[in-house]
């Protein structure tokens, strides 16, 4: 699949960092360092602009190592980006830890995951269709 894209950052473009990976990381694309303070969030820009195609979204996750060695996080994660959007990436990160985090340019801040989406057009009925589970919710199928 080909999306068109605007790269407007320092940075190049999203890639693949393995053969199999779903997502491409996003890089940071700032005039000044980003210092989060614990709990602070801040939009941070990426210099990138795309074209989805109708029935696709661009998700914006996380990156595990980020969460894992030093609590940044996403605050809307996953970001959804619209097929009819054509504004700058931005991504929405937050300091669960207790210590600064600085953000530089270039630095892979996010990961973009591309993927089909359907519309529904509902259907209002009265009853729906009774399963095993039933209206079981949180916690109801064990630890």
């Amino acid at each position: 699949m080909n999306i068109r894209i605007i790269n407007k950052s320092k940075n190049s473009l999203p890639a693949y960092e393995t053969l199999h990976a779903a997502g491409m990381d996003l890089r940071a694309d700032l005039e000044e360092i980003i210092s989060l303070k614990p709990m602070e969030r801040k939009l941070v820009p990426t210099g990138l602009y795309i074209e989805l195609p109708v029935g696709f979204e661009a998700q914006i996750r996380p990156r595990s190592g980020l969460a894992f060695k030093h609590g940044i996080g996403i605050v809307n994660s996953p970001g959804t980006i619209d097929a009819d959007y054509r504004g700058e990436i931005k991504v929405l990160l937050i300091n669960y830890s207790d210590q600064h985090f600085e953000i530089n340019t270039g630095d892979r801040i996010a990961q973009m995951i591309v993927a089909r989406h359907e519309q529904v057009s509902w259907e209002l009925v009265e009853l729906l269709t009774e399963t095993t589970r039933g209206a079981g919710g949180y916690g109801h199928t064990g630890v």
